[in-house]
């Protein structure tokens, strides 16, 4: 292995042998089904470039990262997370190529670093439609400007909303008032703007940046959400919809950068108002909001319409699809 690996990290291993061979030991006995070969891949691969970043950023820290990170993948080898078999390969980029641009954040604080990029990677690909790859890029880009553990949570939270993970928003908001003016706007895309006339403007506005909306949904046949076509009405506190697709329901959160289904119950959209607003018509296939006028790609007649305070939601006994179109 150690002349696959990087001098850097070779020299690591060779230097503290007994201990990682120790370490490796206690993993196989928790983990029975850990894959040695798999681990020692992931080694290869993913964590000797993240020791090699370190070396050159913190040489005096890179025996304690290598240490924890070493210890971090024996657990996520033993849970199939990475490596060559793994389901999914995002977690193997973050090792591979996104850790290492944290160098210098990730020699103070190895742990909470590698453990805060590897949850979000697990948590972002768990939520369909999400955008793994943006994240990985929106936060390469903003690595340079991160310097501190509370300031890569908070950007690292802000950008898995913009990658998709809709019902992050609220918290994504607050935790972006938080980082300095500059990070903040670097991560919308939007340097040199004035921050607190943009976060007003995300704050007042979900589909910010994108006029057009989106279409959320499939039949179940096509690998989408809906066995029926869905029926959908406004939730209570007005920031989401309440869904029903035969006899499963719904709560559906959608906003400029993406749209998440969760789990809801028949009471839940038993009790969801089903008013819309006064600006909103219907003309045949013709939807009118206030002076926009928009043709519908199903036949006209049972078209529904749902609203919140933001959001319009049109559905069709013909579609399994949900047309969400912005209100402002």
């Amino acid at each position: 292995m150690a002349a696959m690996i990087s001098p850097a990290f070779s020299a690591i291993l060779a230097s503290g042998r007994a201990q990682f061979n120790g370490r490796a030991a206690e993993a196989r006995r928790r983990f029975p089904a850990l894959d040695m070969a798999a681990f020692g891949a992931f080694l290869h691969d993913s964590l000797d470039p993240l020791v090699v970043a370190v070396a050159t950023a913190a040489p005096e820290r890179v025996g304690s990262v290598t240490l924890a990170a070493y210890d971090m993948a024996l657990v996520l080898v033993g849970h199939g997370l990475v490596g060559p078999a793994a389901k999914d390969a995002v977690l193997n980029t973050v090792w591979r190529e996104l850790a290492p641009s944290f160098a210098p954040l990730l020699a103070k604080a190895p742990v909470e670093v590698l453990g805060m990029l590897s949850n979000a990677a697990i948590h972002i690909g768990t939520v369909a439609g999400a955008r793994p790859a943006q994240w990985l890029a929106e936060m390469a880009a903003v690595a340079p400007d991160v310097s501190a553990v509370a300031e890569l949570r908070a950007v690292g939270q802000v950008l898995a909303w913009r990658a998709g993970v809709a019902h992050f928003r609220q918290g994504a908001l607050a935790a972006a008032d938080t980082l300095p003016p500059a990070l903040a706007l670097a991560a919308f895309g939007e340097p040199g703007a004035h921050w607190p006339q943009v976060h007003a403007q995300l704050l007042a506005n979900p589909w910010r940046g994108n006029a057009d909306g989106r279409e959320f949904g499939a039949f179940t046949g096509l690998g989408g959400d809906f066995g029926t076509p869905p029926q959908v009405r406004a939730t209570v506190d007005g920031c989401g919809f309440a869904v029903r697709s035969g006899e499963r329901h719904y709560l559906l959160v959608a906003d400029a950068y993406g749209a998440v289904l969760h789990g809801a119950t028949a009471q839940e959209f038993a009790q969801a108002p089903n008013d819309r607003p006064s600006s909103v018509r219907l003309d045949g296939a013709g939807l009118h909001i206030g002076a926009r006028s928009i043709v519908l790609d199903v036949p006209a007649g049972d078209i529904a319409i749902a609203a919140n305070a933001h959001t319009l939601a049109v559905t069709s006994p013909w579609k399994h699809a949900i047309r969400l179109l912005p209100l402002v």
